[in-house]
């Protein structure tokens, strides 16, 4: 009998908790959503399943000396994957579309707006009881306003550690539904006719103004905010990598290779933060909340910023645009040619959208570099 009872308690069914069966089917709900639904697959997937392995009692993978305890130690509470993606996706840009048209960093900036208004909600949703938000914890909400998984991540591992599941999982839900909550902001705040706006060809880029704008950043971002070096740096090396064309083998393995196996341990770290007690409290409904209201005002300040400066341009700039300031790249940028399209089958807006969208990544790691200088 007490060997019965002995393997009964070494047994899953024995030692499994409520909370632990509810967060394994929050685990199962990712990965059904990145499946299925194509919901940013090559992070929820990893982050979903990295959720269930948590959750299993008795595993250990969690603890220290655990597979999952390790990644999350040697990557995300360093802050070195979410560097390593950037990193990535440097190599991955192409600033083409923003030197044609430098104009479009103040839409990339403008769209930055919604994380210092998120800011003040967290701080304001102190007043609810039940939900206690620090400013260090405010600060790593914010962030999700930027539409930055990679961000979000590092500035909670920065700040509020004891939130990252929570902000990651709504960090990329939210980009995920990037063509289903732009839309109707981006209707609601224009006319069929300004979305009809066609915009001017853009002109060619030398290779020279590609290879000196990663250079001019990385000293800006040393003079003015060096707080954010760490991301800008990595971004701007990446995209040099690229530019540059000397190091081609450097930089496609940024673009595949290194990128596709951090993100991987990149998602089972962040799953592995999705336990019960860090994930089921109150907290998390009101990150979730906060969410939604960032990424919403964030594309609405980009909206109206290209309405306000069609009031002061000669040159007409179509304000769908404007809601591509936020950094979820491409997505955004082809949400806005989709519904450009909508109102004017010949008017492609793509790569005028393109703009502001590679603009708002690098404004959210501005925004993140002094977030981190404030709050830090």
């Amino acid at each position: 009998m007490e060997t019965l009872v002995t393997l009964w308690q070494t047994t899953g069914l024995a030692s499994l908790s409520w909370g632990a069966i509810l967060m394994i089917v929050v685990g199962l709900l990712l990965v059904y959503l990145a499946i299925v639904h194509k919901f940013e697959p090559l992070l929820l997937l990893p982050i979903g399943f990295g959720a269930v392995l948590a959750n299993i009692p008795l595993a250990g993978m969690n603890e220290p000396g655990g597979v999952l305890y390790l990644l999350y130690e040697m990557g995300i509470a360093t802050g070195l994957f979410p560097l390593l993606i950037f990193l990535g996706v440097g190599a991955m840009t192409d600033f083409s579309a923003l030197l044609a048209n430098p104009r479009m960093l103040l839409l990339g900036a403008a769209a930055q707006f919604g994380i210092f208004a998120t800011l003040l909600g967290a701080v304001a949703l102190n007043w609810v009881p039940g939900i206690e938000f620090t400013i260090q914890q405010a600060a790593a909400i914010a962030i999700i306003g930027g539409a930055d998984g990679p961000t979000a991540i590092y500035l909670a591992s920065q700040l509020a550690p004891e939130l990252l599941g929570a902000i990651a999982v709504a960090a990329y839900s939210y980009m995920a539904l990037v063509p289903v909550l732009q839309p109707p902001v981006m209707r609601l705040l224009t006319t069929k006719k300004e979305r009809q706006i066609r915009m001017t060809q853009l002109k060619p880029v030398s290779k020279k103004a590609k290879i000196l704008f990663p250079l001019m950043v990385l000293v800006m971002t040393l003079l003015l905010l060096p707080t954010a070096a760490p991301l800008v740096g990595m971004f701007c090396l990446g995209n040099l990598m690229r530019e540059s064309g000397v190091v081609d083998r450097l930089s496609k393995t940024a673009q595949n290779e290194l990128i596709n196996l951090v993100t991987i341990f990149l998602g089972l770290a962040v799953g592995a933060q999705l336990t019960a007690s860090a994930f089921l409290t109150t907290q998390t409904l009101g990150i979730l909340l906060l969410g939604a209201v960032a990424f919403t005002i964030g594309t609405a300040a980009g909206v109206l910023m290209a309405k306000l400066m069609n009031l002061v341009s000669k040159q007409a700039i179509n304000p769908l645009v404007g809601a591509a300031g936020v950094s979820a790249v491409p997505m955004a940028a082809r949400v806005v040619n989709k519904e450009g399209l909508k109102a004017d089958q010949h008017n492609f807006l793509l790569m005028h959208a393109m703009g502001p969208n590679v603009a708002g990544v690098l404004g959210s790691a501005v925004a993140a570099g002094i977030l981190l200088a404030l709050a830090g």
